[in-house]
Formats: structure tokens, C-alpha cells, sequence
């Protein structure tokens, strides 16, 4: 859908790098083995970004390293529409709203780093029917041709879960009513 409006493949991968998850950080070389393309295309795609101040950038050593600006005022639009092209407002429409008692949902492996994949891996925190999240899976799997695995934790086990063990750590996408606000404000505080 995204590729219509979009024509260069680069610039999808660098949207997706650092607008699904703000905290992404990346260099030029890093991006080239990512990516498997050249520095130059990479390198111009970047500097448009940055000129445009959708992308911030910073010293570490000898490396330029990139970020979304989250105070730019496209910001939340942009990444709305990379969870748009993902499929993973279909996801949590069709999935988490339904499913009951669900507290927190968490993305993790490859689109928490902002890395494309056929694979949306989810951590669930609720009381859940397993059996129904199975069939609506299925259901979202078919319209966002995608595979979605998931871990399903108790709300009683969310204390016990190592999130250090997750590398990078799983970025919340959904949080049921009072627990959305602190979660986000806590996530806006530590970077």
C-alpha cells in the first residue's frame, strides 16, 4: 500500500526504522548491513529526513548517530501510518479490543528494533481465552498477510517479567484506560 505513495524502497526502511519505534537509534554503516545498499542512497535518504527535521542526529565517537524527532509535527501521523502498513492497527482493532481483559500489549522482535518482517511477535498481559484469540489470529493473519506470534503473561505475572531479556526492550502499543497514560509517560520520562 505505502510502496504507491512511496517509490523509494530506502525511505519505506528508514520510515519503518525509526517511526515505529521512536527509540531506534542508527548509523550510516549499521543502516548499509540492514539494509544490504549502498552508504550513498542510504546517506541521501538521511540527509533529507534530517533537513527536513523529521530526524535528529548526534555524535558518538566517529559515528553519526540518527533518531525520529518526536517533537516534529508529523510526527505521531507517521507513525500511525507505519503501524497502518504493518497491520498492526488491524491487530489491536480486531484482536486486543476484542479479547476482554487485556491490560497491556507489547511489540517485540524485529518491528520493536523498526526492522520489516512477516512476523509481528506480541506480549500480552491479561486474563485471556486462548482458544479465542487463536481463531481471531487467524482472522487478521488472512487480511494482513502476516504471522503474528504472541506470549500471553497473567496481569499477576507483569512484575515478574524480565524485560531486560528482550533486546531491545518490547515497546508498548496498547494499554487498557488509566495504565495507557502512566506507561507512556514513563516510557516519554526515560528517554
Amino acid at each position: 500500500m505505502i510502496e504507491a505513495l512511496i517509490s523509494s524502497k530506502t525511505r519505506i526502511k528508514l520510515l519503518l526504522k525509526f517511526f515505529l519505534n521512536s527509540n531506534t537509534t542508527a548509523y550510516l554503516r549499521s543502516l548499509e548491513s540492514e539494509f544490504g545498499e549502498s552508504t550513498n542512497g542510504i546517506r541521501l535518504e538521511l540527509n533529507r529526513f534530517e533537513k527536513a527535521g523529521m530526524l535528529t542526529s548526534s555524535s558518538e565517537g566517529n559515528k553519526k548517530v540518527f533518531r525520529a524527532n518526536r517533537d516534529h509535527p508529523l510526527f505521531d501521523e507517521i507513525h500511525n501510518i507505519m503501524l497502518k502498513h504493518i497491520g498492526l492497527d488491524k491487530v489491536v482493532e480486531n484482536v486486543v479490543e476484542r479479547l476482554g481483559n487485556v491490560l497491556q500489549v507489547y511489540l517485540a522482535g524485529s518491528f520493536s528494533r523498526g526492522v520489516d518482517s512477516q512476523v509481528i511477535d506480541l506480549i500480552i498481559i491479561g486474563d485471556i481465552d486462548i482458544g479465542y484469540l487463536v481463531s481471531l489470529i487467524e482472522k487478521v493473519e488472512k487480511r494482513i498477510h502476516r504471522k503474528v506470534r504472541y506470549l500471553i503473561y497473567e496481569p499477576s505475572e507483569r512484575s515478574q517479567i524480565d524485560w531486560n531479556s528482550f533486546q531491545p526492550k518490547p515497546l508498548l502499543l496498547w494499554s487498557h484506560n488509566d495504565i495507557a497514560t502512566d506507561v507512556v509517560k514513563r516510557e516519554k520520562t526515560r528517554s
